[in-house]
């Protein structure tokens, strides 16, 4: 089963697993998202929703971000990072 960034659902693969303060990787979030044990960033959900959109557009030119987005806001609250 594929794993996903539990904080902006990108795919995970052994060189893209974010990191702990002690190096470790970390099987739940991507570098992006998780560096030395703690998040890179403070966005809100509907704020990485709207960076993903962005980078989904940009390597995806035949993407539609209305459409992105709207999936989006329906996968992003089953992520453990956004999930209440």
């Amino acid at each position: 089963m594929e794993a996903y960034c539990q904080s902006c659902g990108m795919p995970l693969t052994e060189e893209v697993l974010g990191a702990e303060k002690d190096g470790s990787k970390n099987q739940e979030y991507c570098m992006y998202c998780y560096k030395e044990g703690a998040f890179t960033d403070d966005h809100t959900m509907d704020e990485m929703i709207e960076i993903c959109a962005d980078i989904i557009v940009k390597e995806d030119k035949s993407a539609n971000r209305e459409e992105e987005i709207r999936k989006m806001k329906e996968y992003f609250p089953k992520l453990k990072r956004w999930s209440k």
